[in-house]
C-alpha cells in the first residue's frame, strides 16, 4: 500500500511538471511571437518573419539519414578566416506546404502585412515588392504533394501532370476557349485562347498572311524573330511560335488568373511574370519585331497611351503591333468610341496600320525619325528629353513620351539586323555603344562554345537529349553561352545584373531573350521553373555588394525543378562554400573540374556541376500513405 501511494504522488510530481513545463513553453511561444512576428492570419495570410516552416525529417526521397538542424552562424565570406572552422550545414527548415508557389517578390500577403499604400488601378499591386531580409522565408520551399519529373518537351507543349500544378480553375472558367482541359491525371492544352478557339497555328498564319509574309509564315524569312506577348494566358500564341524559329517573351502578371505562367513554364515556354503598370519592364529599348495583345484587357488610353508609350519603347524601327479586341471591330457605341481614341493615338505616334482584317488590326512603327522631326510643335505624346535613357528600366518609373532612335538606326533604316540565325552569331550592330570590337565578340562567342561543350561532357552521365527544357544563364554577359546552345532543344532566360553594362540588347539583337535583375532579390518567377541554372561568378559578384549568399542559394533552389542541375563557374573558395550547404540543400556534386578544360583566360576558376534530388517531406509522406 506504501508503495502505492508513493508511486501515486510520484505520479502526481511529474503530472504537474509536465504542466508547469507546458504553461512555460507556451509562454515562450507567444514571447517569440511578439518579436518575431504575429500569428498568421491563416492560409491565404502567412506572416513574414514567423516560424512558418517546419524541418525537414528524416524520411525523404533522395535525401540522407542525418538531418541535425544545425545552422551555420559563419560569415557568408568565402575566405575561411584563421581559425575559422569549417562548419558542414546539417539542414535547413522546410516552409509550410501553403507556400509550395511561393513568389518572394510578387507575393500579396506580404503587401498586406505591410500596409503598403498601393495604387490598385495603376496595378501596382501586381509589380514587385520584396521583403527586407528580415522578412524573408530562410527556408526551403516544399515540391506539391505527389510531385512527379516534368512531362519532357516537345510532348510538354500539350500535357502537363496536374499534380505538378493543381490547379484547374482555368479550365472550367475558360472552358469555352480551349485554354485547358483537364482529363485524368494531366492538363491538356489545345492550343486555344480568348481570341483563337481554333487554335494558336491558324492564328499565327492569319497574321503573317494580313502581312502578305512568305508562306504565311510569320517569321518573314528570318527577319522577324522575337515577340512580345502582353496578356498572354497559358502561352500558346508563343507555344506555337516556336516551330516558326520565333521565341516569345510571354508576359502575364500574378493576378486572377493565377498561375498562367506557371503553366506555361511547366509547358517549357518561354515566360516571364510582369505587368504593365509604373514600372518600365525588364527589357531595354527596341528589342522586339513584334508585341501582341489578344483580349489583353489593358486600358491602353490611360494616362496619356503611357503603356502603349512602353510597348512604343520595345519595339524596333518598323515592329509591329497586333492587337486582337472588340475595339478593333467596333460592335458597339463604346468600341467606336475606343477605337476612335486609339487611332488617334497611334497616329500621333506615328504608326500606321499595316493590315486590318476581321477582329485584328497590325500596326507599324516607323523606320526612321522623319515622322517625329515633322510633328506639329506641342503635339502629343511628346519626345523624350535627350538625357532619357531609354535602356535604363530597373525599378525606372515609366515614361509618357517617344523614345526616338540612335543616329545609326535611323541612319540605316531600321536596327540593320542580320536574319535568323545568322544574327545568332553576327556582330550586332548595338556593340559600338559598349566600346566592344567585333574581334572581341567573336571571341567571346568562340570561348563559350568550346565552354558549353565542356559543360556538357561531364554533364553526359546524368542527362539524355530531351533531359533539359528551361535554361537560365544567370550573368549572361553578350549571351554567348545562350548561343552555344542553338542546336540543343532548349531555351534559355539571359539574365543580365542591373549594376553592370546593360547587355541585354546585344543579346537581343541576337535573336535571344531574357531581363534585367539583381540576385541580391528573387527572381520573378514560380518555384521550380528551370531545369538548369549557369552561374558564372555571380556569387562573386553578390558578394562584392555584400548580399547573403545563402539567400542566393535558397533562391536558385526555389526556381530549380527536382532532378535540375546548377553549373557554378567561380573561383575555388566560392565552390568550397557551396560544398557545405549540400546536404542542407539535398543537392548532390555531379563534378568539379578546374578551367583547364577550357584552355581560357580564367585560370583560377572552377567549375562546379550540382544535381538536385526530389525529396518530400515527413508529413507529406504520411499524406501520401
Amino acid at each position: 500500500m506504501m508503495r502505492g501511494r508513493s508511486d501515486l504522488s510520484q505520479k502526481k510530481r511529474i503530472i504537474t511538471s509536465l504542466c508547469v513545463l507546458g504553461i512555460f513553453l507556451g509562454f515562450l511561444y507567444v514571447y517569440h511571437g511578439s518579436i518575431f512576428g504575429s500569428q498568421s492570419h491563416g492560409a491565404s495570410a502567412l506572416e513574414y518573419g514567423s516560424r512558418s516552416w517546419r524541418k525537414l525529417g528524416s524520411s525523404y526521397l533522395g535525401g540522407d539519414e542525418d538531418n541535425d538542424s544545425k545552422q551555420d552562424e559563419s560569415s557568408t565570406k568565402y575566405g575561411q578566416e584563421d581559425g575559422e572552422e569549417d562548419v558542414i550545414v546539417k539542414s535547413f527548415p522546410v516552409c509550410d506546404d501553403r507556400h509550395s508557389e511561393l513568389i518572394p517578390c510578387l507575393d500579396r500577403n506580404l503587401i498586406y502585412q505591410m500596409r503598403l499604400k498601393l495604387d490598385l488601378s495603376l496595378m501596382e499591386h501586381y509589380e514587385r515588392h520584396c521583403p527586407v531580409p528580415e522578412r524573408r522565408y530562410n527556408c526551403l520551399i516544399p515540391p506539391p504533394l505527389g510531385y512527379k519529373v516534368p512531362i519532357k518537351w516537345p510532348q510538354s507543349r500539350d500535357e502537363v501532370w496536374k499534380v505538378n500544378i493543381p490547379h484547374t480553375h482555368l479550365a472550367q472558367e475558360k472552358s469555352d476557349q480551349n485554354w485547358m482541359v483537364v482529363k485524368g491525371e494531366k492538363i491538356l492544352f489545345p492550343g486555344g485562347g480568348t481570341h483563337f478557339h481554333y487554335g494558336a497555328d491558324k492564328y499565327i498564319a492569319s497574321i503573317a498572311n494580313m502581312l502578305n509574309f512568305s508562306k504565311n509564315n510569320l517569321n518573314n524569312e528570318g527577319r522577324l524573330r522575337t515577340v512580345f506577348d502582353v496578356g498572354c494566358g497559358v502561352a500558346s500564341f508563343g507555344a506555337y511560335l516556336l516551330s516558326s524559329d520565333i521565341i516569345a517573351m510571354s508576359l502575364a502578371p500574378n493576378d486572377v488568373h493565377q498561375n498562367q505562367i506557371q503553366f506555361a513554364l511547366e509547358r517549357g515556354i518561354p515566360a516571364y511574370l510582369g505587368v504593365l503598370g509604373t514600372k518600365r519592364l525588364p527589357y531595354p529599348s527596341r528589342s522586339f519585331e513584334l508585341a501582341h495583345c489578344s483580349r489583353c484587357r489593358i486600358d491602353w488610353l490611360q494616362r496619356d497611351g503611357i503603356l502603349l508609350l512602353e510597348l512604343d519603347r520595345l519595339l524596333r524601327p518598323g515592329g509591329y503591333f497586333a492587337y486582337s479586341s472588340p475595339e478593333a471591330y467596333a460592335q458597339d457605341e463604346e468600341d467606336l468610341k475606343i477605337w476612335r481614341e486609339m487611332s488617334a493615338l497611334v497616329e500621333r505616334m506615328c504608326w500606321r496600320i499595316a493590315a486590318k482584317k476581321n477582329q485584328t488590326v497590325v500596326w507599324q512603327k516607323p523606320l526612321t525619325n522623319d515622322c517625329y522631326m515633322e510633328r506639329e510643335p506641342g503635339t502629343q505624346p511628346p519626345l523624350c528629353r535627350s538625357d532619357d535613357d531609354p535602356d535604363a528600366v530597373w525599378g525606372v518609373s515609366m515614361e509618357a513620351c517617344i523614345s526616338t532612335y540612335s543616329d545609326h538606326d535611323h541612319r540605316e533604316k531600321g536596327s540593320g539586323l542580320a536574319p535568323w540565325p545568322a544574327r545568332l552569331t553576327a556582330p550586332p550592330p548595338r556593340l559600338a555603344d559598349f566600346g566592344y570590337s567585333n574581334e572581341m565578340f567573336e571571341k567571346d562567342t568562340e570561348l563559350w562554345r568550346h565552354r558549353v561543350e565542356n559543360y556538357w561532357n561531364l554533364l553526359s552521365p546524368k542527362i539524355e537529349s530531351n533531359t533539359l527544357r528551361n535554361v537560365m544563364d544567370m550573368k549572361s554577359n553578350m549571351g554567348s553561352f545562350a548561343a552555344a546552345l542553338k542546336d540543343k532543344d532548349v531555351w534559355v532566360m539571359n539574365v543580365v545584373p542591373e549594376d553592370g553594362p546593360n547587355t541585354l540588347k546585344l543579346i537581343y539583337d541576337r535573336g535571344l531573350i531574357g531581363s534585367v535583375h539583381s540576385w541580391c532579390e528573387a527572381y520573378s518567377t514560380y518555384p521550380r521553373t528551370y531545369d538548369l541554372l549557369h552561374a558564372w561568378t555571380v556569387f562573386s559578384d553578390i558578394e562584392k555588394k555584400e548580399c547573403s549568399a545563402e539567400d542566393l542559394l535558397l533562391e536558385m533552389d526555389r526556381i530549380l525543378r527536382p532532378t535540375g542541375f546548377i553549373i557554378i563557374r567561380d573561383k575555388q573558395s566560392v565552390v568550397d562554400f557551396v560544398k557545405k550547404y549540400l546536404t542542407a540543400l539535398h543537392w548532390e556534386a555531379v563534378a568539379v573540374a578546374d578551367t583547364s578544360i577550357d584552355s581560357d583566360q580564367d585560370g583560377d576558376d572552377v567549375v562546379f556541376i550540382i544535381q538536385k534530388k526530389i525529396w518530400l517531406t515527413s508529413e507529406s509522406l504520411r499524406d501520401s500513405e
